[in-house]
């Protein structure tokens, strides 16, 4: 009987055998298992370079110049409607105020009053015209220069109201009598007790103060901050 079972079980060593195929057929599905999840290059994800990062990176630094040019499109847009306003208010002072009575605003506390201003800002300077004349135009050329380092909303807005209203008080140098580059400036805000401007004038004033806030808060042009 022992020698029959043996014959018999005899049947069982093949089945045996074949297992262990299977099993080494179950490690190489493991195996490529694993690779698959290790990217498929025999890599695990620690082995693995680190260039996906590049393309991120690269993306940041292509972000940059869109990032100045919106900068830029602010300053030139402020600009224009800063010197828009100054030149469409000068044009209705001329054709409807000079020569006529000043209108009163609030009072006496302000009124419209048309003048022809030869000097700087306010009336001051009247016997520099020439020269205030050349420090417009540099002024233009200076901001015009920053520009293009300029990554930051608010020095945008307040070189873009400098550039307005150089531009608008340069215009009146120009092309107003008595002649080029000495032109008188169209003033007509007249506050008591202050001097006569324009909105040119207003412009400047509130580009400098605007300046010298971001100045004390150590914001520079191009957007980097910091502390003294």
């Amino acid at each position: 009987m022992a020698e029959a079972e043996r014959i018999i079980g005899t049947p069982g060593i093949p089945g045996a055998a074949s297992a262990e195929p299977e099993q080494s057929d179950g490690t190489s599905d493991g195996n490529t298992a694993s690779g698959d999840r290790s990217g498929g290059d025999g890599q695990s994800p620690a082995e693995r370079p680190s260039g996906d990062s590049a393309p991120a990176s690269a993306a940041d630094g292509t972000g940059e110049r869109p990032r100045g040019r919106r900068k830029i499109a602010a300053l030139f847009t402020v600009a224009v409607l800063a010197y828009a306003l100054d030149l469409i208010s000068k044009m209705i002072v001329v054709a409807k105020l000079e020569h006529h009575d000043s209108i009163e605003i609030i009072g006496d506390w302000l009124k419209f009053e048309a003048i022809r201003n030869a000097g700087a800002a306010f009336g001051f300077g009247e016997a520099f015209t020439i020269i205030f004349t050349v420090i417009a135009a540099a002024v233009i050329v200076v901001i015009a220069r920053l520009a293009r380092k300029l990554y930051s909303v608010p020095w945008a807005i307040a070189l873009g109201l400098l550039l307005g209203g150089a531009l608008g008080n340069l215009t009146d140098r120009i092309f107003r009598s008595p002649g080029v580059f000495e032109g008188a400036v169209v003033d007509f805000i007249a506050p008591k007790h202050f001097a006569v401007f324009n909105l040119a004038d207003s412009a400047i004033v509130c580009g400098g103060i605007l300046i010298v806030l971001l100045s004390f808060r150590g914001l520079d042009p191009d957007g980097t901050v910091h502390k003294d």
